[in-house]
């Protein structure tokens, strides 16, 4: 891993952008590197008004206290990413509540 790739910022829905959380590939491969050969819009994120998954994934918030929860937010309809796969802490509070 080390060989190829090195540590950069990262991009994280609903958190931001958080330095040296992702890996990046050395300029030494650059010649495998996706970003260098399609045109990729990272910056393109669309924040969903009155998603609150970004409170929820930092612990300040529990998913039931988001607006869109459970009503426009649902496991069939998800809106944000905590909602997406049945793992998201917004799935998962969907199907098991509050214990």
């Amino acid at each position: 891993m080390r060989t190829v790739f090195s540590e950069s910022a990262s991009l994280w829905r609903g958190l931001g952008k958080i330095e040296k959380s992702g890996l990046k590939i050395k300029e030494e491969f650059a010649d495998f590197d996706a970003e260098n050969k399609f045109y990729i819009d990272w910056d393109s994120g669309v924040d969903i008004a009155g998603c609150k998954c970004g409170e929820v994934l930092k612990g300040t918030m529990t998913p039931d206290k988001c607006p869109l929860f459970g009503k426009r937010c649902v496991p069939a309809n998800p809106v944000g990413p905590c909602m997406v796969s049945s793992e998201g802490s917004c799935a998962a509070y969907y199907k098991y509540g509050e214990r």
